[in-house]
């Protein structure tokens, strides 16, 4: 394995399994993402002054770099939150053939 810095995933969660599944295909048909997993999950937060509670869907869609602001932008517009959890973390290793995989089914940036 090697530094794969070209490389980063795109964490953020919704309140509703439709949203989460609708975001998901949404990216990877923009070819924004070669694939995005959701899980449910449990989220303890303080917001407006007052911790909550809320099941939520965590969803992390695998990209390129140069994509990830187009990415970011992209799940903003269609976010229900006023302050959604847009995360962008590097790939600092990962498997080469996996990675290949990753570049040959997102979009080339500079074709946009």
């Amino acid at each position: 394995m090697t530094d794969n810095t070209e490389f980063v995933t795109v964490w953020t969660t919704v309140g509703k399994e439709a949203d989460a599944d609708a975001l998901a295909s949404a990216l990877v048909e923009e070819r924004l993402a070669a694939c995005a997993q959701r899980w449910p999950i449990r989220s303890v937060y303080r917001w407006k002054g007052r911790v909550e509670k809320d099941d939520e869907i965590l969803l992390v869609a695998k990209t390129r770099r140069e994509l990830a602001d187009e990415t970011v932008a992209f799940v903003k517009a269609r976010h229900g939150y006023e302050t959604p959890e847009i995360l962008v973390m590097p790939v600092r290793d990962g498997w080469r053939p996996y990675l290949d995989w990753i570049a040959t089914e997102t979009r080339d940036a500079t074709a946009l």
